[in-house]
């Protein structure tokens, strides 16, 4: 079983490398999505409020905007990446569980890829940061973003486990992702200070990338949040992959219709065989023994 988590593991992987676009997105969108964000903001000072400890903290605007420009960009990729790759996988996973593949394994090693993914996505955007601003805690920020990375990835996968149109995943992921992000932003919304933002998905997240960003606290409440959205979307994802793979119920289903009909009409097969071949013998054997009959005896002497 291990080797067979392996192998799903790798292919689950390679065809994320193989996604050329959601690379190009990464490697060229990202830097420019932090430039001309940071570009469009000044450097005034704007009031972010600490959930988790109730602290109102007195930030720059400039700095704020392009972190949460970090998540904007990591979302939509690694959403977008996640659902094309289980939208198009959806056929191989069904045909590799009819060859006895373990539904188990094929789910642990889509969760696997999704969160070595994660990984990938989130440092490049971390590091990315620092060419246009230094947090005060890296590690915390590129937690923050690992976090936001999960949690949009297993979104993905479940949109790939659910929809069959790329056309509304992508819409689906991309509308979710820009209302979130500018909604937890208050340089852009006036009211991201509001406690029904806790909501959202990227709440968490943003908590935990704000305050390493800005001071030296770890948020640990706010890490959970985001961690529950992250195995919410993964259980809720899983669960319908194996409803829509599943196939040892399917065929165990149409093996009980469909067994008395074979027998069935494989005993009607031997009979008609048998009919048909007694009635096929006669003629010839009379056809025979007239031409027999007919030859002369020294003839019939010699065997033809």
């Amino acid at each position: 079983m291990f080797n067979a988590y392996l192998t799903a593991t790798k292919y689950s992987l390679l065809e994320q490398a193989r996604n050329r676009f959601a690379i190009g997105l990464l490697l060229i969108f990202t830097p420019l999505w932090f430039f001309m964000i940071g570009q469009l903001i000044p450097s005034a000072t704007v009031a972010f409020k600490l959930m988790g400890t109730g602290a109102l903290l007195q930030v720059n605007g400039h700095a704020l905007t392009v972190l949460t420009a970090g998540f904007n960009a990591l979302t939509l990729i690694i959403g977008f990446t996640m659902f094309h790759s289980t939208l198009k996988g959806a056929r191989f996973d069904h045909r590799l569980t009819l060859s006895g593949y373990q539904q188990p394994t094929l789910m642990l090693a889509k969760v696997t890829a999704l969160v070595v993914v994660a990984i990938a996505i989130s440092l490049y955007s971390a590091l990315v940061l620092l060419a246009f601003w230094r947090p005060t805690e890296f590690g915390l920020v590129w937690l923050g973003y690992f976090c936001s990375a999960l949690t949009y990835g297993a979104l993905g996968l479940l949109l790939g486990t659910l929809i069959n149109s790329e056309l509304a995943g992508f819409f689906i992921v991309i509308m979710v992702s820009l209302m979130d992000t500018f909604l937890q932003a208050p340089v852009e919304n006036p009211v991201a200070n509001k406690s029904w933002l806790a909501a959202f998905p990227t709440y968490g997240s943003m908590q935990v990338a704000v305050s390493g960003g800005f001071t030296h606290t770890v948020a640990w409440s706010s890490i959970g949040v985001s961690l529950l959205w992250f195995i919410g979307f993964t259980l809720l994802g899983m669960l319908i992959f194996w409803l829509r793979t599943r196939a040892w119920n399917a065929r165990g289903r149409v093996a009980g219709r469909v067994q008395p009909q074979l027998r069935a009409a494989r005993g009607k097969l031997d009979v008609d065989y048998d009919v048909d071949y007694q009635e096929e013998k006669r003629p010839l054997a009379s056809v025979g023994a007239s031409v027999w009959a007919g030859r002369s005896p020294a003839d019939q002497r010699t065997r033809p």
